[in-house]
């Protein structure tokens, strides 16, 4: 994995907007409405194409092919395993206590509002099918960067077993022996993206946004044991891949909304710790989580391990102004090294934000880490 050894390189969390012809399918087919999906097929090599050159043309650093095969980060994985099937939907019309607790707030809100609908959920033996699509993801991503000058580094995501397989469970006999299959079988897709010689991110809202859906609202003790299950089925799925080829993100979850019963991330930052990777990526930049910076004073990074904390949120339209996005990485940098930093995004911005305020975000991201490297490298240079 490449490290900031020079300057602040730059990254984002993975889902990217996606070119009209193709959002508009992915959208038809989220809602379950009758789509073509030879056209849909057809079109996303190009549309890797398109997100790649945007990337390279901004100046990122460590790209990826925007999830343009993805119709949504978490649901892609009941195309890839066996042992799954839509079923009426669980949750209630306010699945969260942030929604229930900000009610007027979410009833005007997309967010809040789940009427009926249909979920997967795990009625016999999990298994990874995936193997074509994680080829063609694969493929495409390589054919597009051939087209561009070539980045520091390249990436793709994957879902993490204790997101995938929240509230799913009605053939295991336990949930921990649920999340380990899952884990088993989402093992082939982690391989394949290591040994193509890429980077693997590991996407995991899961791990501290969970906290949100449990009711009663759990003690924190009783919330870290439930999460410690899901961290070793990871960790399993996991097993025997070299660490530095793997960067775990995590996140309060994508809406926009007051977020006041998000979990602290010191309560569950030696968990985060724990994954097997060689990079933790953390949402950082909104207001409810920009403070936590200062964890990193307390909480020593390990020793070889890269942070890279979000510097550009997707849960406000306003585009950060660069010398913001640099106070945050200086700071961060002056924490745990300029080597251990990498500048990214707090979420995806594909699908949660405009996709003209999307890239400029981006642009200011990558314009902020410019000015960071110039302070952080000019300064240490001339003392």
């Amino acid at each position: 994995m490449q490290r900031s050894t020079q300057r602040i390189l730059t990254t984002h969390a993975g889902s990217l907007p996606r070119p009209f012809n193709l959002a508009e399918l992915n959208a038809a087919r989220m809602r379950g409405e009758v789509y073509d999906d030879q056209a849909r097929s057809a079109r996303i090599p190009g549309a890797v194409l398109e997100v790649v050159r945007q990337q390279s043309e901004l100046g990122l650093d460590v790209i990826n092919d925007g999830e343009c095969s993805k119709t949504n980060f978490l649901a892609y994985a009941e195309d890839r395993l066996s042992g799954f099937e839509r079923a009426e939907r669980s949750e209630g019309f306010f699945a969260r206590r942030d929604w229930r607790n900000f009610e007027s707030f979410y009833r005007d809100s997309s967010w809040g509002r789940r009427p009926g609908g249909t979920q997967a959920v795990c009625t016999g033996p999990i298994a990874y099918r995936g193997q074509a699509q994680i080829k063609t993801d694969i493929d495409n991503l390589r054919t597009a960067v051939a087209n561009v000058p070539q980045p520091a580094e390249q990436f793709l995501t994957a879902i993490a077993p204790g997101t995938f397989g929240r509230g799913q469970n009605r053939y295991y006999p336990t949930e921990e022996a649920f999340l380990y299959a899952i884990a088993e079988a989402m093992r082939e897709e982690y391989r394949a993206n290591v040994e193509a010689g890429l980077v693997l991110q590991i996407d995991d809202p899961g791990l501290p946004d969970t906290w949100d859906l449990l009711d009663p609202e759990p003690s924190v003790e009783e919330y870290r044991r439930f999460a410690q299950i899901r961290v070793d089925a990871l960790n399993h799925g996991l097993a025997g891949l070299p660490e530095d080829r793997v960067r775990y993100h995590i996140c309060w979850g994508s809406w926009p909304g007051p977020h006041m019963t998000d979990i602290p991330l010191r309560d569950i930052v030696d968990l985060l710790l724990q994954v097997r990777a060689g990079a933790y990526y953390v949402e950082a930049a909104n207001p409810r989580h920009e403070h936590e910076w200062r964890l990193w004073q307390d909480v020593k990074l390990p020793a070889g391990k890269v942070l890279i904390p979000g510097v550009v949120t997707h849960k406000t339209p306003v585009v950060e102004h660069p010398e913001v996005v640099a106070d945050r990485l200086v700071r961060y940098a002056e924490v745990v090294g300029r080597e251990n930093v990498i500048a990214g995004t707090d979420c995806g911005m594909g699908g949660r934000i405009d996709a003209q305020v999307a890239w400029a975000k981006l642009r200011a991201m990558v314009e902020g880490a410019a000015l960071a490297s110039r302070r952080l490298w000019t300064t240490l240079s001339s003392v």
